[in-house]
């Protein structure tokens, strides 16, 4: 597909549009303190974040990628993370430079515009909305709207489904290797961005269709 028959631009959410670390760090903090535990800090949760809260959580009691704490410890660090994070939610979190424009550019040239992300819903909503861009996307796919999140494909169905739009003029941009893999399993193209969070690997051995350093680059790159 040539980049200029997109009609469809998924965008994932953290680490993508918003830097959001400084307030999920500041969350698991308090969190790991009422559970006796030393603090974490951003370096940790930078390279702990992507999969959704659960996984997080989890990461972040254990020490492990894919380590599963006694389950009365998660679901009570859970809860008091889930309870922290709705506090905390966006007074440091920001959006990347020229994101905002980006959208605005993007939404005004007619392209639909998706975001889907692994972040549950009662905090992806409310953070869009703080961050001022919930009216620039047609539909929002969180982690937990469907049974399933990236890298499953079907997140990536769902949303093309919503606004009419064949998944060969769909295009997924994200920071990481779930973001990536969703998109080779939905037979999708991959635009990768180099920051954000990807558990500290470098995203072009995700091997993505596109790599661009800034989303300023989209528009130009998808009008051709």
């Amino acid at each position: 597909m040539a980049l200029q028959d997109v009609q469809l631009i998924i965008f994932d959410l953290d680490g993508t549009l918003v830097d959001s670390v400084p307030d999920i760090a500041v969350s698991a903090d308090i969190m790991l303190q009422h559970m006796g535990l030393p603090p974490c800090g951003e370096g940790v949760v930078r390279h702990a974040i992507g999969n959704g809260i659960d996984r997080l959580v989890k990461r972040l009691l254990t020490g492990e990628v894919d380590g599963e704490p006694e389950a009365a410890s998660f679901q009570k660090a859970l809860q008091l993370f889930r309870a922290a994070y709705a506090e905390h939610l966006c007074e440091q979190s920001r959006l990347y430079p020229g994101v905002e424009d980006t959208l605005k550019v993007l939404h005004e040239s007619g392209f639909n515009l998706a975001c889907v992300t692994n972040k549950a819903e009662a905090f992806t909503l409310p953070l869009l909305e703080a961050l001022g861009i919930r009216q620039l996307f047609d539909v929002v796919v969180s982690g937990d709207s469907l049974a399933t999140k990236k890298p499953d494909p079907m997140v990536l169905f769902h949303a093309a489904a919503h606004v009419n739009v064949p998944i060969g003029r769909s295009v997924m941009v994200g920071d990481s290797k779930h973001d990536i893999a969703a998109a080779k399993n939905a037979g999708m193209t991959s635009i990768a961005v180099p920051y954000g969070y990807n558990h500290g690997e470098d995203i072009q051995l995700s091997d993505p269709d596109v790599l661009v350093q800034s989303l300023n680059e989209l528009p130009a790159l998808l009008r051709g």
